[in-house]
């Protein structure tokens, strides 16, 4: 039997995808907002497409903030941004 592959949405595209091809962004329990490629940190996660586009959808739409109920710092999205263009995902 086939295991189960776990699908999250992401908040740019609308479309679901495997967890692995996503970027999770973390909401702290303390209210701190973070990068987290390993899908390991503790808190609230809303998942991005490694794709500018997408990106820029979710800025558009201002997803992550409606997700996490809080502006989000200009950093992170320059973080987003600039790993996007790296090509690093953190694996």
């Amino acid at each position: 039997m086939q295991k189960k592959i776990p699908m999250r949405q992401c908040v740019g595209c609308r479309e679901m995808k495997p967890k692995k091809e996503l970027i999770r962004v973390v909401k702290s329990p303390e209210g701190s907002i973070s990068l987290d490629f390993r899908g390991k940190a503790p808190g609230r996660g809303a998942y991005l497409c490694p794709d500018g586009a997408c990106l820029k959808k979710a800025i558009k739409s201002k997803a992550l903030e409606r997700g996490f109920e809080t502006a989000i710092p200009a950093e992170i999205y320059e973080d987003l941004t600039r790993k996007m263009e790296e090509g690093d995902h953190g694996e």
